[in-house]
């Protein structure tokens, strides 16, 4: 069974107004299939607004106590779907948010190997020590690889976000970099540049894509994590070109047409690999076109969701 998961903290972002993604896709849905959000139960993960409001917004680590917090919750909630033998589907605020998700996963199955597939225009390599806003949705898959990147340290993080970081990286490692792939990616800094380099992680650009083709591309992900155990996909908008995507907190130009990122969802959604999907960073606030990200958004949620249940069915 799938099991949608409402993860709707924005704090890890610089602008305020992701938290608003999931009613921009449900507002979408009444006019194409109103009945979808009637037939799926979304477990919502609370936020602590109170912590927020109390913590100092650190310069290195904005709100990451909060944050710290939220990767508990995350975490616990897709744990406790994946043991019950289900598919969590994540609809989140921010990127930050993925870090919790990543992490349910490693709790759920300690024992199994992950995969990752990040569909973005950044790859949110950077940590406390190098990023050059603070801002956490910018640092969770750094939190699955456990790499501070201290080669290219740029900042003094105070004990206070050290200690909460630490908190995000958990125990152990729980991603390995031979097993993450970036899709999209065309905006990065100089940091994550050096550890792109430094584990050698591919990243299928959008001109590979059109030049190869959405399947060769998933083909080369599925023979990378031909020795994964469980899959999880990350899709965040801003992977998508701003004429689709204006309504995300850091478009970039260049990205994915609608249709490239439908065919790439469904292509990955129907590999039984993944055990775990994500869409993020829907910022209605920021949308110039009245409704059109979450309208692109439900859509491509709504044939996503119909592929992985017509996979469960077979």
């Amino acid at each position: 069974m799938i099991q949608l998961i409402g993860s709707l903290s924005e704090i890890g972002a610089g602008t305020r107004g992701s938290s608003l993604g999931l009613q921009a896709m449900q507002l979408a849905s009444l006019s194409t299939n109103p009945q979808f959000f009637k037939d799926q139960h979304i477990e919502m993960v609370r936020e602590d607004n109170a912590i927020m409001h109390r913590e100092n917004p650190a310069l290195h680590g904005k709100y990451i106590v909060a944050i710290a917090d939220m990767y508990d919750r995350i975490s616990s909630h897709v744990k406790q779907v994946m043991s019950a033998g289900d598919t969590p589907f994540l609809i989140s605020g921010d990127h930050s948010n993925a870090g919790g998700s990543i992490a349910g996963i490693h709790q759920a199955f300690p024992n199994k190997t992950l995969g990752v597939v990040w569909i973005d225009a950044h790859t949110d390599l950077h940590s406390p020590y190098t990023s050059p806003s603070g801002n956490v949705h910018g640092m969770p898959l750094a939190t699955a690889i456990a790499d501070d990147n201290l080669a290219s340290a740029t900042n003094q993080p105070s004990e206070a976000v050290v200690a909460a970081w630490e908190r995000m990286k958990g125990p152990s490692q729980r991603l390995q970099t031979k097993h993450l792939a970036f899709v999209g990616v065309r905006s990065t800094e100089v940091p994550e540049d050096n550890l792109l380099k430094k584990h050698s992680i591919p990243n299928h650009t959008v001109a590979s894509l059109r030049k190869e083709g959405v399947a060769a591309i998933v083909n080369h992900i599925k023979i990378q994590m031909q020795h994964c155990d469980h899959v999880y996909v990350s899709f965040d908008v801003d992977s998508m070109d701003p004429s689709v995507s204006y309504g995300t907190g850091t478009p970039v130009e260049g990205g994915l047409r609608l249709e490239e990122a439908s065919d790439l969802l469904q292509m990955l959604a129907s590999w039984d690999k993944v055990s775990c999907m994500e869409f993020t960073e829907i910022n209605p606030l920021l949308d110039m076109k009245g409704n059109a990200m979450g309208e692109a958004a439900f859509a491509l949620l709504d044939q996503t969701v119909e592929t992985l249940a017509d996979r469960s069915h077979v």
